[in-house]
C-alpha cells in the first residue's frame, strides 16, 4: 500500500509539471498549427530567470522569504511572454500558413539560437535556487514524507487547467480563437484580427512554458541544454493526448506521470523507456492521439 501511495502521489506531482510545461505547446498548435520546437527554450529561459531572481532576492537584507514565490512566478511568466511575443512578431508572423514541416525547421533553428543566447547571458555554469523549495516544509503521509513545494505543483496545475478552460470557453477571446480554429479564412472575412490573436496566443503559450521552468528551478539544477531535454518530454505528452487538445495534454500528462512513477518505484531502469512506451502504445490504437482535434472537411 505504501508503494502504491508513493506511485500515486509522485505520479501526480510529475504529471502536474508535465501539464504546465506541455499545455503551452498544445495551445499554440491548436490555434496556430505550429509545432513549436522553441518551446523548450522558453522553458529554459523561465528556469534561468527564476533562479537568477531568487538568488538576487535572497541577497537582499530583511526581504520576506515568502516574496520569493511571487518574484519567481511573475519573473518567469513575464519573461516568457515577452520572449514569445518577440519571436512571433519578429519571425513567425511572416510564415503563417506555411507547411507545418517548415515551421518545425524554423522553430528548431530558433531553439538552437536560444541555446547559444542563454549561454552568452548566463554562461555554462549551473544555477541553483533551492531556497523556496524548503520554505513550505514537508508533509508525512503514513511512512512517506513529501515536500509541500512538490505537492503545491498539483494545485498550480489545477489552477492553470481551470484558467485555460475558462478562458477558452467563457471569454470573448476564447470564442474568437475557436472561430479561427474552425475556419481561419471565414474568421478573417468576418473582421477578426487574426494576427493579433495569434500574437496573444503565442505569448500565453510561451509564458506557460517559462512558468513551468520557473517553478521547477528550485527543485533542480538549472544547466545548459535544459530546453532540448524538456521539448522531447513535452512532445511525448501532447502527442499522447492529441496535438491541439488541452484535455488531451492533461490526460497524457497523467498517464505518463503515473507510468513513470510506477517505473521509478518498481523498475528504475525502465524510467525513460516507460514514457515513450506509453506514447507508442497509444499511437498504435489512436494514431492522432487520444483527443486530437478533428480537421474540418472542405468541399
Amino acid at each position: 500500500m505504501i508503494t502504491l501511495l508513493a506511485i500515486f502521489i509522485d505520479g501526480f506531482i510529475y504529471a502536474s509539471w508535465l501539464f504546465i510545461m506541455a499545455t503551452g505547446l498544445t495551445l499554440i498548435y491548436g490555434v496556430m498549427r505550429i509545432l513549436n520546437m522553441a518551446h523548450g527554450s522558453f522553458y529554459a529561459i523561465g528556469a534561468y530567470v527564476s533562479a537568477s531572481l531568487v538568488g538576487w532576492y535572497f541577497s537582499l537584507n530583511n526581504a520576506p522569504a515568502a516574496g520569493s514565490f511571487a518574484i519567481m512566478v511573475i519573473g518567469a511568466l513575464a519573461t516568457g511572454m515577452v520572449a514569445g511575443l518577440a519571436v512571433e512578431r519578429g519571425v513567425l508572423r511572416f510564415l503563417h500558413g506555411r507547411d507545418e514541416v517548415v515551421m518545425v525547421l524554423v522553430t528548431f533553428g530558433l531553439l538552437l539560437m536560444f541555446e547559444d543566447l542563454i549561454k552568452m547571458i548566463w554562461g555554462v555554469q549551473s544555477y541553483y535556487a533551492y531556497e523556496p523549495y524548503s520554505l513550505l516544509g514537508s508533509t508525512d503521509i503514513d511512512a512517506l514524507t513529501f515536500v509541500n513545494y512538490d505537492l503545491a505543483m498539483i494545485l498550480v496545475a489545477a489552477i492553470v487547467a481551470i484558467a485555460l478552460w475558462w478562458g477558452l470557453n467563457r471569454t470573448r477571446w476564447g470564442k474568437l480563437l475557436r472561430a479561427i480554429v474552425e475556419d481561419r479564412e471565414m474568421a478573417i472575412a468576418m473582421g477578426i484580427n487574426v494576427n493579433r490573436l495569434f500574437a496573444i496566443t503565442f505569448a500565453i503559450g510561451a509564458g506557460l512554458g517559462a512558468l513551468a521552468g520557473g517553478l521547477i528551478a528550485p527543485a533542480t539544477a538549472v544547466t545548459p541544454g535544459l530546453g532540448i531535454e524538456v521539448i522531447v518530454l513535452a512532445f511525448a505528452v501532447v502527442v499522447t493526448g492529441g496535438l491541439g487538445s488541452i484535455q488531451g495534454a492533461l490526460i497524457g500528462a497523467i498517464m505518463i506521470g503515473l507510468s513513470r512513477a510506477a517505473a521509478v518505484n518498481l523498475f528504475p531502469e525502465a524510467e525513460l523507456f516507460v514514457i515513450y512506451a506509453v506514447m507508442a502504445l497509444v499511437l498504435v490504437f489512436r494514431p492522432r492521439g487520444l483527443f486530437a482535434l478533428s480537421n474540418a472537411r472542405r468541399i
